[in-house]
């Protein structure tokens, strides 16, 4: 069995430091990555809604690329909101053309009473190109 190694996007916020964790972790061929907010660099997270689940999918397409992945390497999604009445419809007329051509991956959707100040999140599995370990 291999060992874990931690990746950054090339750009991280500021919740990583300051919570303590990696934005993802290879092991074993996959990519498991943190779940992913909208927080802006400073770890806040954007007012406006739309926004907001907009820039959860680009820190997620940034912590992806630090592994040498796409959306399109993506097997497994695990959505949680504490609005699934507002995002749910907003994330689903978007989000099949974010992961490229069928099949899409696995996907779960749970509404939560507490994320921290934001009201999406995302967190997915990948699998490496090439089976990598080191990638």
């Amino acid at each position: 069995m291999g060992k874990r190694s931690a990746v950054f996007p090339a750009a991280p916020h500021a919740l990583y430091a300051e919570h303590g964790y990696s934005p993802a972790i290879r092991a074993n061929g996959l990519l498991f990555v943190s779940g992913q907010v909208g927080a802006r660099a400073d770890g806040t997270p954007e007012p406006d809604l739309a926004d907001e689940v907009a820039l959860a999918f680009a820190n997620l397409t940034a912590v992806l690329a630090g592994a040498g992945c796409t959306p399109a390497d993506v097997v497994d999604v695990q959505i949680f909101t504490t609005d699934p009445e507002a995002v749910l419809p907003l994330l689903f007329a978007h989000h099949p053309a974010y992961w490229g051509d069928a099949p899409l991956p696995a996907l779960t959707a749970t509404g939560v009473t507490w994320l921290a100040g934001f009201r999406f999140e995302l967190k997915v599995v990948a699998r490496l190109p090439d089976n990598g370990e080191t990638a």
